[in-house]
């Protein structure tokens, strides 16, 4: 296994922190990004305290100017991108009818336009060196829809029309671009739901219970791996059966 460098978007979130481990585990230098230093220090420490070394970099990803600072600071301090995971991500939960513009903008901006302002640094070192790996982090919702989500469901369905538009493009620079779709995952964020309210949803998931984050990332690892070249263009679907479309 050749040893890269990797860029995990939101990795200091649950899903995020579990992609970066594991990428680690795999001997990939990894980095994220943060808004809230002092959030991202206490972060950095604790993974080390575990035995993991995470480069930071300040950078918000919903601006255009702010993505291609934080990538070039990346650069400077582990070297060229080859690995990119777009998965920061947020949510501004009401219906339509009720949604503002911001509540709309914000969201298309984080999850969606920030497809664009991180990974258009880094694609053209990917395609000088005729390699590279991007995945993007989707939702069981921007597949099904979801009661409140009109702007999360359409910034997360947009992500895999982003992916297979830059699969096609840069096949044949071996580049590898993909997208992968959780359902409900035991985050910190989702534990804080009330417990009767959790083993609702889990009914509604035929394996029983929601994804843990480690099940997430080890199909970040499968989908980055040197093996998986000839993967690209896919939507890898990780639910528990709670969402069968094609």
């Amino acid at each position: 296994m050749t040893a890269r460098v990797a860029l995990v978007t939101g990795g200091i979130g649950g899903i995020g922190t579990a992609i970066c481990r594991h990428l680690a585990q795999a001997g990939h230098r990894v980095a994220t990004n943060y808004r809230d230093e002092g959030k991202a220090k206490a972060w950095q420490a604790a993974q080390k305290a575990d035995g993991f070394e995470f480069a930071l970099a300040a950078g918000d990803v919903s601006d255009v100017a702010s993505s291609e600072a934080m990538v070039r600071e990346i650069e400077s301090q582990l070297g060229p991108i080859d690995i990119l995971i777009n998965n920061a991500g947020i949510t501004r939960d009401t219906t339509f009818h009720k949604m503002s513009a911001l509540q709309w903008q914000e969201v298309i901006n984080t999850n969606l336009n920030s497809c664009f302002n991180v990974t258009r640094p880094v694609i053209d070192g990917m395609r000088a060196r005729k390699w590279g790996r991007i995945v993007q982090i989707s939702s069981i919702n921007g597949q099904k829809g979801q009661y409140g989500q009109a702007n999360y469901a359409a910034s997360k369905a947009g992500m895999h029309g982003f992916t297979i538009s830059l699969a096609q493009e840069n096949a044949k620079f071996g580049i590898t671009v993909n997208t992968v779709s959780p359902g409900y995952v035991l985050t910190e964020m989702v534990r804080a739901v009330p417990e009767d309210v959790r083993a609702k949803i889990a009914a509604q998931i035929p394996v029983g219970r929601l994804g843990e984050p480690e099940e997430i990332a080890y199909a970040v690892g499968f989908l980055t791996a040197e093996q998986a070249s000839w993967i690209t263009g896919a939507n890898l679907s990780i639910n528990g059966g709670h969402y069968m479309g094609w």
